[in-house]
């Protein structure tokens, strides 16, 4: 398959993850995006995306403009399995009492873990960004300070990782959801790799709006690595279906914008228990009053 690139920079990490969420929305829609900081001192972001068709120019240079950015450069890569590729460049991730690896990596699983098997594929969340390792470590916490979970669910779960990190500890009903088709595929697909099929239902729903996820409520521990936008939407939902005295785990939040979400869950409801940074990212634990 042929795959196209197009890149650009420009300063500021809000501008640059607002026009990587613009970018998700354009047709032909991507089939992936990243953002990243450059590493020069230069202050600036590069906002690329990968096509499976050649992206319309007139598109991107309109955004470009909006959003203040260079040019975008657009790229034809050769036929190159870029999955495999990143399998093996993917080191295994050590969060807690969890190791999150690759199955090129399964020689190299330690004792006395819990061992996630996540190929690295078009669903978010392989453990190596900031936002899944901080939710892998403030479940360890939650492990640590004794609590114990009955019923979980990972809202926008990706590769599932956190939904099966749960299921590995808790005797408890875990669902995983994912409004995107392709990730609500691959959660399936390393829910049965892992041998927890049994254990954990997976569903294509938005937020909390399927028929057997409100049928399961209230949660009494909740997941969502997501973004700034849809975590603000949902916060009176998540109010609604979590249990008093259960827990909220929040990631996708750049750390300027960690106060802009604690005020709004704390108004719903909710009081702050604890956040975690990873680089730029925050990672924010709630408890329901």
């Amino acid at each position: 398959m042929t795959t196209f690139t197009a890149l650009t920079t420009l300063p500021g990490r809000i501008n640059a993850s607002d026009l990587g969420d613009a970018l998700e929305r354009l047709t032909p829609e991507p089939i992936g995006v990243g953002v990243f900081e450059l590493e020069d001192g230069s202050g600036l972001w590069e906002v690329g995306a990968y096509f499976s068709e050649k992206p319309d120019d007139i598109s991107l240079a309109l955004l470009a403009a909006v959003f203040q950015a260079e040019e975008f450069k657009i790229s034809e890569l050769p036929q190159i399995d870029w999955v495999s590729k990143v399998q093996r460049s993917l080191k295994p991730v050590v969060a807690g009492r969890f190791f999150v690896y690759g199955s090129h990596d399964s020689d190299k699983i330690p004792p006395d873990c819990e061992p996630l098997l996540i190929e690295a594929s078009m669903a978010f969340g392989t453990g190596h960004h900031g936002t899944t390792k901080g939710c892998l470590l403030a479940l360890e916490q939650l492990i640590t300070d004794g609590f114990k979970a009955k019923n979980v669910i990972d809202v926008g779960c990706g590769t599932a990782v956190l939904a099966m990190a749960a299921a590995r500890i808790f005797s408890a009903n875990v669902i995983a959801s994912d409004i995107d088709s392709v990730a609500h595929s691959v959660a399936k697909m390393n829910i049965l790799a892992n041998g927890l099929d049994r254990n954990i239902q997976c569903f294509e729903a938005s937020g909390f709006a399927h028929e057997q996820i409100k049928t399961k409520n209230p949660f009494d521990l909740i997941f969502a690595n997501i973004l700034l936008a849809p975590l603000l939407a949902i916060a009176t939902d998540m109010s609604k279906y979590s249990l008093s005295g259960g827990y909220v785990v929040l990631s996708g939040i750049l750390s300027e914008q960690a106060e802009l979400v604690v005020n709004k869950y704390t108004g719903v409801g909710f009081s702050l228990s604890n956040q975690i940074e990873i680089g730029e990212w925050v990672t924010i634990i709630f408890r329901k009053i």
